[in-house]
């Protein structure tokens, strides 16, 4: 990994909605605050070792990504990345609306589309080509570290020139609740968060801003450092 602080363009669903509540009590961390928060026992009964079950998203926070995260070019600032994900959000163009479910992708659990959504798709698209100006270029080491030679020819393409080979066509919206289970773990755990899930009532979930968050240095959890309504 090379430079720090690094930034992130995701989806949030602001402080006081009730998903984001859901993923931070999950998480164990609240990245609007910065603060801990207290794991439910519904979890901890399913699963006693869910402090380590979530450890992987804990530190990047409850969101759904939309570029990827990046340290800055040089010559870039943060006052800039901020001015330009402002300028992003007034661009006209159509808010995804969604059908949010739980269920399991690559092996962890992640609220998820119900089904593919272009607009969803179209927006991801954006983020990444419109601030890749802010990216610096991949190095050989953050190259290896993403194992290409486990990736397909089309995600080592988007790896080489988007930094990241989950893009474009590859791209699939997910706001991660877990980190990697084996089969025999995941069953229980997926059906506890389906009916914590299906507690909250949302039926549909509109993706109707973009969030920076920043994470200071290695060890340091991402938190949001801004948030823009994006125009309809």
């Amino acid at each position: 990994m090379t430079g720090l602080p690094r930034y992130a363009i995701y989806f949030a669903a602001g402080p006081t909605s009730p998903l984001s509540r859901f993923g931070a009590e999950l998480l164990g961390y609240d990245a609007y605050s910065g603060d801990e928060v207290a794991f439910p026992q519904g979890a901890l009964q399913v699963a006693p070792d869910w402090r380590d079950v979530t450890a992987d998203p804990r530190k990047y926070g409850f969101h759904g990504t939309l570029k990827a995260p990046m340290a800055l070019v040089s010559g870039k600032t943060e006052a800039e990345l901020t001015a330009a994900c402002a300028t992003f959000a007034r661009k006209a163009r159509p808010r995804p609306v969604i059908q949010p479910v739980v269920d399991a992708i690559s092996g962890f659990i992640a609220v998820i589309p119900a089904e593919p959504i272009e607009a969803l798709q179209q927006l991801a698209a954006d983020c990444v080509r419109e601030l890749d100006v802010f990216r610096p270029a991949l190095t050989a080491e953050d190259r290896a570290r993403r194992k290409p030679e486990k990736l397909s020819e089309r995600q080592r393409d988007y790896l080489d020139r988007w930094g990241y080979p989950y893009v474009m066509e590859e791209f699939r919206f997910h706001m991660t609740l877990t980190g990697r289970l084996d089969a025999e773990r995941r069953g229980p755990i997926l059906e506890m968060l389906r009916t914590r899930f299906a507690a909250l009532g949302i039926e549909t979930l509109e993706i109707d801003r973009i969030t920076l968050f920043r994470q200071d240095d290695a060890k340091a959890r991402f938190r949001i450092i801004g948030e823009w309504m994006l125009a309809a």
